[in-house]
């Protein structure tokens, strides 16, 4: 405690600001929709502050609001999909309509399987781009296991930021940048997308987010070194910076403006 900063002699010179303004949330009217996001955002800042829920051993137990909630039971993906995403097969040259909605989930392996079971009710054909996996020039003079970290075993990671060894797409599907390509084009990491031609040596794409919205970008492969500390050894992926994103992890949606939310979360977990 004595090396943290409000134990520092300057403590006292300090002046705390608290955000108490939901800017996203702002500019609200008089209607009753703009009543309840008003209440919405209140409750959102009360979470913030430690102000719902009771504690038991450091663990908030927090109540949602049952206007907030899908009950169904059945099939809740399908539930979550037909109210964030109604329609959606009729609104693919729709940008505003993607533009505005995600599902968000916890793991990257709850977000794959709304994204294939939406993907999979898409017309059109579906097309797979493999990755080409090799280590790193820097561990070639190391203690590595060529033949532990096989071809097979690097197309076998994922893990965040890490586009997939198998890259599976279709024609209109939503996809989200996993790397900085031209930040003045406004092709920045976590950029969203929407594929228009699936090519042999590159995908044609147009930009749904920023200024550039409507502009029509191609993509093509690139190499990629993941930074996850949990690798205990440096490889390269060459594949195309691209994840589908009607669902994308909790953690990616950051910075993201969103009207139409749907958070799944799954028991177990």
């Amino acid at each position: 405690m004595a090396a943290s900063l409000n134990s520092s002699y300057l403590w006292d010179y300090v002046t705390v600001l608290k955000l108490t303004v939901n800017v996203r949330l702002g500019g609200l009217g008089t209607s009753s929709t703009d009543a309840d996001t008003r209440k919405f955002a209140e409750w959102i800042l009360e979470i913030g502050n430690g102000n719902v829920g009771e504690s038991e051993d450091g663990v908030f137990d927090i109540e949602i609001p049952q206007d907030l909630l899908i009950t169904d039971s059945v099939d809740p993906i399908g539930s979550m999909i037909s109210n964030i995403y109604p329609e959606y097969l009729l609104n693919l040259a729709n940008l505003h309509y993607y533009q505005q909605r995600a599902i968000l989930a916890p793991t990257h392996e709850v977000v794959d399987i709304i994204n294939d079971r939406m993907m999979h009710c898409m017309e059109g054909e579906e097309r797979s781009y493999l990755s080409s996996d090799s280590k790193c020039a820097s561990q070639r003079d190391t203690d590595f296991n060529s033949e532990l970290y096989n071809t097979d075993f690097l197309n076998s990671i994922e893990v965040g930021g890490l586009p997939k060894h198998n890259l599976r797409l279709k024609v209109g599907v939503p996809v989200m940048l996993l790397r900085n390509v031209d930040q003045a084009g406004g092709l920045r990491n976590g950029t969203r997308l929407q594929v228009i031609e699936l090519g042999e040596r590159m995908i044609k794409a147009k930009i749904l987010t920023g200024s550039n919205m409507r502009m029509i970008t191609a993509i093509s492969r690139m190499l990629i070194v993941p930074t996850d500390k949990r690798i205990p050894f440096k490889f390269q992926r060459r594949q195309y910076p691209l994840s589908v994103c009607f669902t994308m992890t909790i953690n990616k949606s950051q910075g993201q403006s969103l009207e139409h939310v749907g958070l799944f979360l799954p028991t177990g977990l």
